[in-house]
């Protein structure tokens, strides 16, 4: 009834329009919440960020508080670990994430670690919205520092930004107002300087907080968190660089701390320091994509997926992967080319071993075992041997072949010869056998022909296959081998002339 009202191409044609629009959406998924790319070198930096604390007990029992970094739009967190020994470790999760360490009292100067490593997460999803804060604590001044402070309101009124940009940019000018001279503290630095913008912001009843981070470097070894300063304002939250007024988190900076919390709190100890240091590395980006599925809320797919199996399966069925397209090659080649070959899906296996063998190493091991195994075959043809008998002597012979192949490259230090032993034993004694037949039946130009079809098949399937980035393409987004399905399956429905049979309309064309 089907093929009655819409035909066989008609419902194949549909199926194929269908797989490619789920193809393209299943590939803008994995692009979007795993990560995926269409390049094979997309890889994703990792950072290893590690904080040393340090600090000399006072004999008392120890708690050590440490601000640990949340997860942002620009970073997710991979994994973490404290190298803290005799202390137990809380770790607690909130608006401010922190590392809770206690330890009965101790001696000597005490060293503990914390390790984060960080990953960017620019296809995770979007922003999150921070509540409305409540209105800041008006801060107490006396009558003439009131005074300043209004001046200095007004003087920034007149610099370009928002009301935090204005005032950051009155503090850095190149030559400061006498006012800002005054109101600023005499020996300043990069704190008192925030807590200053903090009071003439509060004065415009904007709510502010401070910021520490550290900018990932690889360069630097050993170093203090960054000062930041943050204000909501316009209905969000925006963070601003205290040294050039610029809006944002770079992106190449993570925040350990938010708000009034301290970074780090120390009880029953002194002399309490924190120093960070960076390292990179860098990694594939679907190896990551199972945590890129789980941060956006789609992890059961991808644990369905082959992205989550064992890298040994993986492996293998990266190369399964590649298979449907040399298998389209060939239905192209024979049923629109119309080229003959030696076996239907032969030039596809024998470029699946050049990839293994080398294009040269490869060719040089295939010609050596058609010459050495034609020769027997024509041997055998003289003892008038069944057919069964006759071919499983060739895979004998073809086997003695790449064993003397295999040894003689070894001792000789010849790889050439040695990659004789990656083409398939039966497919090697089976194109032996055909064209010995063909050879017998139809003449050795006919022979020679079909396999010089094949090799030219095969060696276009290689050129193809071999390309890393199909390989990955095909791999990273293996839905595509559902549109190839579809695709070879219309195909078979095609039944017009082949490209090699035109020639014989030439004479016709010529007439006209």
């Amino acid at each position: 009834m089907l093929k009655k009202f819409f035909g066989v191409r008609r419902v194949l044609t549909l199926l194929l329009i269908l797989s490619a629009f789920f193809a393209g959406y299943s590939i803008y998924y994995k692009i979007k919440y795993w990560g995926f790319s269409f390049s094979p070198k997309q890889v994703a930096d990792v950072w290893t960020v590690e904080a040393h604390v340090s600090f000399t007990p006072t004999g008392d029992p120890i708690k050590v508080s440490l601000t640990t970094p949340s997860e942002n739009n620009n970073f997710k967190i991979l994994e973490q670990d404290v190298i803290a020994e005799g202390y137990k470790v809380k770790k607690i999760k909130g608006e401010t994430n922190r590392v809770v360490l206690t330890s009965p009292a101790k001696e000597g100067v005490q060293d503990i670690y914390y390790r984060v490593m960080l990953f960017d997460n620019e296809n995770g999803k979007g922003k999150t919205k921070a509540p409305t804060p409540a209105a800041p604590k008006q801060p107490f001044f006396d009558e003439q520092t009131y005074a300043t402070a209004q001046n200095i309101l007004k003087a920034a009124k007149k610099m370009p930004g928002d009301e935090a940009q204005r005032i950051i940019n009155l503090f850095n000018q190149p030559t400061p107002d006498a006012n800002v001279l005054a109101f600023r503290p005499l020996k300043k630095n990069t704190k008192d300087t925030i807590e200053a913008i903090r009071n003439l912001l509060a004065l415009q009843n904007i709510p502010t907080r401070t910021a520490r981070g550290i900018k990932l470097a690889e360069e630097k070894k050993s170093f203090s968190a960054d000062l930041m300063l943050e204000a909501y304002i316009g209905g969000k939250w925006k963070t601003y660089n205290i040294k050039d007024g610029s809006i944002g988190v770079p992106s190449d900076f993570i925040l350990f701390q938010r708000g009034g919390d301290s970074l780090l709190d120390v009880e029953g100890g002194e002399d309490s320091v924190v120093k960070f240091s960076v390292i990179k590395s860098v990694t594939s980006s679907i190896s990551l994509a199972g945590k890129r599925a789980d941060i956006a809320k789609q992890k059961s797919w991808f644990d369905y997926s082959i992205y989550n199996l064992p890298v040994l399966e993986q492996n293998m069925l990266k190369w399964l992967m590649i298979f449907p397209l040399g298998i389209l090659i060939t239905v192209l080649l024979r049923n629109i080319v119309g080229i003959q070959t030696m076996g239907t899906f032969t030039p596809m296996l024998l470029a699946m071993s050049l990839v293994k063998t080398g294009l040269i190493a490869g060719l040089v091991s295939f010609g050596l075992i058609m010459l050495i195994g034609l020769s027997m075959r024509a041997l055998l043809s003289k003892l008038n041997l069944l057919l069964v008998p006759r071919i499983a002597a060739v895979v004998i012979f073809v086997i003695l072949i790449m064993q003397t192949f295999t040894i003689l490259g070894y001792r000789l230090k010849l790889d050439m010869i040695s990659a004789a032993a990656f083409f398939p034993i039966i497919i090697m004694a089976w194109i032996i056998e055909r064209a010995s037949i063909t050879w017998e039946e139809d003449g050795a130009a006919n022979a020679c022909k079909e396999l010089i079809n094949s090799l030219i098949a095969a060696l276009i399937t290689y050129f193809v296959i071999n390309n890393e980035v199909i390989r990955h393409v095909m791999y990273a987004f293996n839905e595509l081998n559902l549109v190839i399905l579809f695709v070879v399956m219309l195909l078979g429905t095609y039944t017009g002339y082949r490209l090699t049979e035109l020639r014989r309309f030439s004479p016709i064309a010529e007439r006209k």
